[in-house]
């Protein structure tokens, strides 16, 4: 299968002392080879954040 499970966290939570927020996804690793990069809630921030893939 081409799709696989993939966790993306935030970057600006770290920067700022507070919780990182996490969210499990899949994508198409044919399609997008690169890592991901989506703009999720972070709910210890109370805002959206630009949430990076992790290992």
């Amino acid at each position: 299968m081409a799709r696989e499970t993939v966790t993306v966290e935030c970057t600006e939570a770290r920067k700022e002392g507070k919780a990182p927020s996490r969210y499990v996804t899949s994508r198409n690793k044919k399609l997008k080879p690169e890592k991901l990069e989506l703009k999720k809630y972070n709910p210890f921030l109370r805002r959206h954040t630009v949430h990076k893939e992790i290992k």
